[in-house]
């Protein structure tokens, strides 16, 4: 009974889900206005159930530690964000949505979180240590990944679209399993940093606190649940999340219709539902000055949203039929290669300051003025 009180916030999702799949048609009959009010209620619901399946992967982050701790995270954000995908999709949406949606997850990943963090670390502590070994080999992951599934496709020929597309699926495939038993394996200690014991007192070096910075001592462990009560409580806000994406998706689609709204709007709002979980913890680790968890967030979402979204998608054009626009804009390559080229500078030394942490969020500001500029 304890953790079923501690689940309270899902009744909200839960609830919302029950409202959604009585009154769908009603609320469609009602208008634009009771469509948009309508989704911007699921979208709330989602981002509640998101919350809820991203405090659960912490929980399991931190029994198992980094860096497998990091990929429990980043692959719940990531699940969460190709549901929604998928769902939209199928439902007939922009063919340009999953290339907008994850650009703008890279945007907010790692000029977003990562700046901020950055900023707001640096503000408190000045130089902010972290390995450098994981910066370098999450930025030319990325910088690849990218490359093959996104740039590239400018020039593949439209009627040779499926051989490329499955050529993407096999090397995404191949380069996140060598990149997998690198992070697990051998070069494990690529994405850790071994801070030093209680100095000065400060609160990150307590005893019982995760590379988050969230502190858990042996009794909130007990009354948080076991392992398969957090799995449990994953799947299953998963499987909710899913419900209220569906409806989503049609009250949205409703309700921005002849507006002329960019598409990237949807696609922001999709990429920042997946990353609204990561974007807390990762600016509670840069405030108890654990830059290495911000680096594992940031730029390991980055490239599971590049690396995971991609086959996924591909996969379910080649079944469709239907192919995605998955090339760039030159605008956003542009602002693709900036961000890589200022992350592979900044993330350099081992270091992070509030210079650095700036440069990355005028970046991101930068980002959402394009969009609401529709470029």
């Amino acid at each position: 009974m304890s953790r079923i009180r501690q689940e309270r916030l899902l009744l909200l999702p839960i609830f919302a889900a029950i409202l959604a799949l009585i009154l769908e048609h009603t609320v469609l009959e009602a208008g634009r206005t009771a469509s948009l009010l309508g989704a911007a209620a699921l979208i709330a619901a989602i981002v509640v159930g998101s919350m809820r399946v991203a405090h659960h992967a912490e929980i399991l982050a931190h029994k198992v530690g980094d860096p497998y701790g990091t990929m429990i995270l980043t692959l719940s954000a990531v699940a969460v964000e190709v549901l929604i995908l998928a769902i939209m999709m199928n439902n007939g949406a922009s063919p340009t949505l999953v290339r907008d949606t994850i650009y703008s997850a890279v945007m907010l990943d790692i000029n977003g979180i990562l700046g901020l963090a950055a900023l707001l670390g640096g503000l408190k502590h000045g130089e902010q240590p972290y390995n450098d070994d994981s910066g370098k080999t999450y930025g030319v992951m990325i910088l690849t990944a990218m490359g093959i599934s996104m740039i590239v496709p400018e020039f593949v020929p439209t009627d040779r679209w499926q051989y490329y597309s499955a050529f993407t699926i096999g090397a995404m495939i191949a380069l996140y399993a060598l990149f997998l038993r690198m992070q697990v394996g051998t070069h494990s200690y690529f994405f850790s940093y071994s801070y030093p014991g209680r100095q000065s007192g400060r609160p990150w070096d307590q005893p019982g606190e995760t590379e988050a910075g969230e502190s858990h001592t042996a009794d909130e462990e007990h009354t948080e649940g076991s392992t398969l009560w957090s799995i449990g409580v994953i799947l299953f806000g998963v499987v909710l999340i899913g419900v209220l994406a569906e409806v989503m998706s049609v009250l949205m689609d409703a309700g921005l219709e002849g507006t002329g709204a960019p598409v990237a709007l949807t696609a922001i709002l999709v990429a920042g539902i997946s990353a609204a979980p990561e974007i807390l913890t990762a600016l509670r680790a840069a405030l108890r000055n654990r830059m290495q968890a911000v680096v594992n967030i940031a730029m390991g979402a980055s490239l599971s949203t590049v690396i995971l979204t991609v086959p996924v998608m591909e996969a379910i054009a080649l079944y469709t039929g239907q192919p995605f626009v998955m090339a760039m804009t030159p605008v956003q390559t542009t602002m693709v290669a900036i961000t890589l080229v200022a992350a592979a500078i900044n993330l350099n030394d081992g270091e992070t300051n509030a210079i650095e942490g700036m440069t990355h969020f005028v970046l991101f500001a930068t980002f959402i003025m394009l969009a609401f500029l529709g470029l």
